[in-house]
């Protein structure tokens, strides 16, 4: 059947549209991969433009590099000469020195104070000789003598120190090494000798209430702690010492034998330098750490490398012995170098750049080995000296045999002599009802003139190995407000409380401006503290340290001495900002300088960034608030040899004036506090 004519017309129209449907779609398919395609080769010409740029821009770059550099090699040599001039002021203070010591010890001979000079060997052995023979002092006696014998093994490590190697001679230096050592052995002995008069006539002293005896004798330097079990009874086994706030608490075993339990606190520390000497390392600083506010000739000392593990313990000597085997091994040594000077080589220290943790468990660990091992002997654990500071002296602490009493017979008093010295109590640890060794349990007051930002690592010494160890110290309890350290030990030992010596680096910010002619302020913000220094001369003086918004450590603030007994001061107390060459395994190292012509702070847009290669200084274009650190130099800014040339480039005539007209003292003492802190790598 035909369709109506109405019909084909809308069938012919429909038909139509699809077919223009379809061609319009083939031709935008085509039109839009045009674009595209228009689009991609318009976005490679341009990446093509702006690589050809950077080049061009990196070509130019490169020129003015090359320029600079030809430029700075040009000017390099007339620089490092100009250096060389300003260096003479340091000539000038190494003279000015000289003289000051050749002053002191004409002073000295003047005096004719008894006290022996430490450049005349034969008045030092005579020292040493006379009180040697002397047997008959008490601990007061020995106290006194000790500050004339701490003030002699701080002469000779000033000597040891300031002295520039032109006036000393290699076996002078071992000479005074060896000196050092043979006072501090000598000084322990006769507190060991004082406390043996001392317990020969212990029942004379006896306390009324408990039938014991007991004292504490303290000055500067010392505290002499001594209880004496005379009674033997298993009740009276715990003991605090007033005044002190050190105590005990003794195992029954103990507590019923004839046996005096000596606490002696020194606040230096003469064992930790022969850890260095063990290592044959150089020793680089001094050792003890005696006050040094009214006797500004002094320094800290700086350990040195890592140390051996593995070495036993003898077996319990008198303590005379304890004492002074290492040394006199030590001072052997020394001889036997004096007498081979020709033979001496110097000793590089190596250091691993790569690690930056410590191989020495924490005492939690510790305990959990030892938990683990269910029993079996524990492995020796060594204090890095390197990452860990001994801070608040050394803690003798020792169980003594008593000597035989005096007896009352008529109207006579009569004693038993034995020729055998002080000697330890033969002690070893009893089971308790479960199985375990029953440990001394001993309490140490924290001193007062210490900081200590962390809870301390509790330590035992060594005395084979010469090292600190972590080991035989058990169930550590930390008292914050009653600044007190409570712990189990097996058997008596020699302690020392250490603290991470880089906990303050790196600094947060430093400054140092004038404060009037040949006068500045010296400021480092560290981690845990601020410490403000005035730099007078020749002479610095600690203005405050400031911890959580408090001003601390009274004792030393406000006190004129030398950089070096500055540097001693601060590290006795807790506050080290000085690293030492090992530091960059545990710390990183940024720069950062600002000219500075008046009293107080910089403005932050003074600040600028300098990079140093070791041969040449450049001022970088980055700011401290750059996401991303660039080499990229700043805009008219030149290549220099020093960082003095490079800040006289962009200084103020006014600056470079004074600059020129500073004392050499004045420069001298900046000089000794930049290197000794080094704030251009440590900020």
């Amino acid at each position: 059947m035909e369709l109506p004519n109405c019909i084909k017309i809308i069938l012919t129209f429909v038909l139509f549209s699809i077919i223009a449907n379809m061609k319009s779609t083939g031709k935008g398919g085509k039109s839009k991969k045009a674009r595209e395609a228009k689009l991609r080769a318009e976005a490679q010409l341009r990446a093509e433009q702006e690589e050809a740029e950077r080049l061009e821009r990196e070509r130019l770059y490169q020129e003015h590099l090359a320029k600079l550099e030809a430029k700075y090699q040009v000017e390099r040599e007339s620089e490092l000469a100009e250096l060389h001039s300003l260096e003479q002021k340091f000539l000038s203070a190494q003279q000015w020195k000289m003289d000051y010591r050749e002053q002191a010890k004409w002073e000295h001979y003047l005096s004719c104070d008894g006290t022996p000079d430490p450049t005349v060997p034969q008045e030092i052995n005579t020292f040493m000789s006379l009180w040697r023979d002397d047997h008959d002092e008490d601990i007061q006696l020995v106290m006194e003598k000790e500050e004339v014998v701490l003030n002699l093994i701080e002469k000779f490590e000033y000597l040891l120190l300031e002295t520039s190697p032109d006036e000393i001679t290699e076996k002078q230096r071992d000479q005074y090494l060896g000196f050092i050592l043979q006072l501090q052995d000598l000084l322990h002995q006769k507190y060991n000798e004082a406390t043996q008069n001392l317990l020969k006539t212990a029942s004379v002293y006896e306390d009324s209430e408990t039938g014991n005896m007991h004292t504490v004798i303290k000055d500067k330097n010392s505290t002499f702690c001594i209880w004496v079990n005379l009674k033997k009874k298993a009740r009276l086994r715990n003991f605090v010492f007033q005044g002190a706030g050190h105590a005990f608490d003794l195992p029954k075993s103990l507590a019923l034998s004839s046996v005096a339990i000596r606490v002696l606190h020194t606040h230096y520390d003469h064992l930790s330098p022969l850890w260095v000497q063990c290592q044959g390392l150089p020793r680089q600083e001094a050792s003890h750490t005696k006050d040094l506010a009214e006797h500004p000739e002094d320094s800290g000392q700086e350990p040195g490398e890592e140390e051996e593990e593995g070495r036993e313990e003898p077996s319990m000597p008198a303590a005379e012995e304890t004492s002074s085997e290492r040394r006199k091994e030590s001072v052997a040594s020394l001889k036997e170098k004096s007498n081979n000077t020709d033979d001496v080589k110097e000793t590089e220290e190596k250091t691993e750049q790569n690690s930056d943790t410590l191989d020495v468990p924490s005492q939690e660990e510790d305990a959990l080995l030892r938990e683990e091992a269910g029993g079996r002997e524990e492995a020796p654990r060594v204090a890095d000296l390197q990452q860990l500071l001994p801070l608040g002296g050394v803690y003798h602490i020792d169980a003594l045999q008593l000597p035989p009493q005096v007896q009352d017979v008529g109207d006579w008093s009569m004693v038993e002599l034995l020729d055998v010295g002080l000697e330890l109590y033969p002690y070893s640890p009893e089971e308790a009802e479960d199985g375990t060794q029953a440990a001394v349990q001993i309490t140490l007051r924290l001193p007062d003139n210490v900081i200590y930002f962390q809870v301390p690592v509790v330590a035992r010494w060594d005395p084979a190995g010469q090292q600190w160890r972590t080991d035989g110290i058990t169930n550590i309890t930390h008292e914050a407000e009653e600044k007190s350290i409570t712990f189990g030990m097996c058997a008596f030992y020699t302690v020392a409380f250490l603290q991470d010596a880089h906990l303050n680096l790196p600094y947060q910010a430093w400054e140092l401006h004038p404060t009037g002619v040949d006068e500045g302020l010296f400021t480092i913000t560290a981690v845990f503290a601020t410490i403000q220094i005035q730099i007078k001369d020749n002479q610095c003086m600690l203005s405050a340290v400031v911890v959580k918004e408090e001003e601390v450590l009274s004792h030393i603030t406000g006190k004129w001495m030398s950089p070096f007994a500055l540097r001693a001061a601060l590290k006795r107390a807790g506050v080290n900002i000085f690293p030492a060459e090992y530091s960059p395994k545990y710390v990183p190292v940024p720069r950062k300088v600002s000219e500075h012509l008046t009293a107080g702070a910089a403005k932050d847009n003074d600040w600028s960034l300098y990079m140093f290669s070791g041969e040449k200084v450049q001022t970088l274009k980055l700011t401290e608030t750059s996401e991303a650190f660039s080499e990229e130099l700043k805009e008219e800014s030149e290549f220099h040899s020093t960082l003095y040339h490079m800040l006289k480039d962009s200084a103020s005539s006014e600056a470079m004036d004074k600059v020129g007209r500073a004392g050499f003292l004045f420069i001298d003492s900046v000089y000794q506090l930049l290197l000794a802190t080094r704030v251009l790598a440590y900020s």
